[in-house]
């Protein structure tokens, strides 16, 4: 299912949360001005200048003002020619949100301190964890060649080593061991196995080579040309909105979601029941949210558009459905479970209470970003979706998680699998 059903399915749980009609959350819009503030506060304390870059993997790169994606590129890592770059920006994207799901409190990557050395002479590290450690890890690996059945063709990433990817193999590279747990690690595996699997099965979009970055050609042909789309422009230029970026994530990686339901042969992938779902025809109950295919379609927008195809309809997208704006509503306040077990019962993404959690945080983020915007003195064409996300909600959930709680979990309990947070 789309973008557009994405929100419009969780706007139907918010109508039904404010209806008062909810089993599992209360919600409190009167606490959406407050959350509002955090939000805006924390903006001003990330990018003081309000030129909030928009949500994407690119970010997770940047460790202290230092952009290691960048570095790699200023090494020759990354193709000069402008297509080429656009494949392996595509390949670490996607294998790096793929790999994205919550590491669990304990998980820390090993960062190298530049320039200084300790005393016997190796270099120094710093643990970096959650996202930051998990993006540097699989960078670390893309640069290693990790993802190519044959290193001598350079850095690529193809479908004969994702399916021949194992756990050990990855849990070595991400450093993991009995002191080091990544939470989900076989779930991880899982997904990259399959898409494996995925890229030989779809020699259209993937190539006879079965090469992952062959989806930015698949895109490419997709764009339509359109004159002036860029303020004073008059040359016609490919352009490309959004939701159709989604809608080719979509079918390009439906098949590789372990255990979703399946319609009519299409496996909806991150999509769940909830009973507020009431539209006719067979997805009759179904909320969708395709988080981690949404988080990726914004993180190829920038290797798209450095290779000259425009994006357009970004706010087409919605909000993303994950534990980090999830849990700014709960600790703000907007969203009050009913019954004080939610906090100490583990849950799975399928059970009812997280569906319903996910899909209000979706509608709440569309609910908040006016009044984000207001509190700063902007408007949607300087602050977009994907701007308060990135600056911003996200950001703002992780923070105020780290001030109620000391190891800076949700507040909630999530059985992840690797494949959903």
């Amino acid at each position: 299912m789309c973008a557009a059903a994405v929100r419009s399915r969780c706007h139907m749980v918010l109508d039904a949360g404010l209806a008062g009609r909810l089993e599992h959350f209360a919600v409190d819009l009167a606490a959406l001005d407050g959350a509002a503030e955090y939000v805006a506060e924390t903006i001003r304390r990330n990018y003081p200048s309000l030129q909030v870059p928009p949500h994407a993997r690119w970010r997770q790169f940047v460790i202290d003002g230092e952009d290691r994606y960048a570095e790699a590129a200023l090494k020759g890592i990354f193709s000069p020619e402008p297509n080429e770059r656009a494949r392996q920006r595509f390949e670490l994207a996607i294998i790096s949100v793929l790999l994205d799901a919550g590491a669990g409190p304990k998980w820390r990557w090993q960062e190298p301190v530049r320039p200084v050395r300790v005393e016997d002479g190796k270099f120094a590290t710093r643990p970096v964890g959650r996202s930051e450690g998990l993006a540097l890890a699989s960078l670390n690996a893309w640069v290693a060649r990790f993802f190519a059945s044959d290193r001598r063709r350079g850095f690529r990433a193809d479908g004969a080593a994702l399916k021949a990817l194992s756990a050990e193999a990855l849990g070595e590279a991400f450093l993991v061991s009995p002191d080091n747990p990544l939470e989900g690690l076989e779930g991880r595996v899982d997904l990259l196995n399959r898409l494996g699997d995925t890229i030989a099965a779809r020699p259209d979009l993937f190539g006879s080579e079965g090469r992952l970055g062959n989806l930015f050609d698949a895109l490419q042909r997709r764009a339509v040309g359109r004159k002036g789309v860029r303020p004073g422009g008059s040359d016609t230029l490919p352009t490309i909105a959004a939701p159709a970026i989604l809608a080719l994530v979509l079918e390009a990686l439906g098949p590789i979601w372990p255990g979703r339901i399946v319609i009519e042969g299409i496996n909806l992938g991150d999509s769940w029941r909830h009973p507020a779902i009431d539209v006719p025809g067979p997805t009759n109950g179904l909320v969708p949210f395709h988080k981690l295919s949404q988080w990726l379609s914004y993180s190829l927008i920038e290797p798209l558009e450095e290779a000259g195809i425009v994006v357009t309809d970004i706010d087409g997208l919605t909000g993303l459905a994950e534990y980090r704006n999830g849990g700014l509503f709960i600790d703000t306040g907007v969203l009050k479970p009913r019954s004080p077990t939610l906090y100490a019962t583990a849950l799975a993404p399928a059970d009812e209470p997280i569906v319903e959690w996910r899909a209000l945080t979706v509608a709440l983020l569309d609910a908040i970003a006016p009044h984000v915007r207001s509190l700063l003195g902007v408007d949607a064409a300087r602050m977009p979706l994907a701007s308060i996300l990135e600056g911003g909600t996200w950001s703002a959930g992780r923070r105020i998680a780290r001030e109620k709680r000391a190891d800076g979990r949700p507040p909630l309990t999530i059985v992840s699998d690797g494949s959903v947070f």
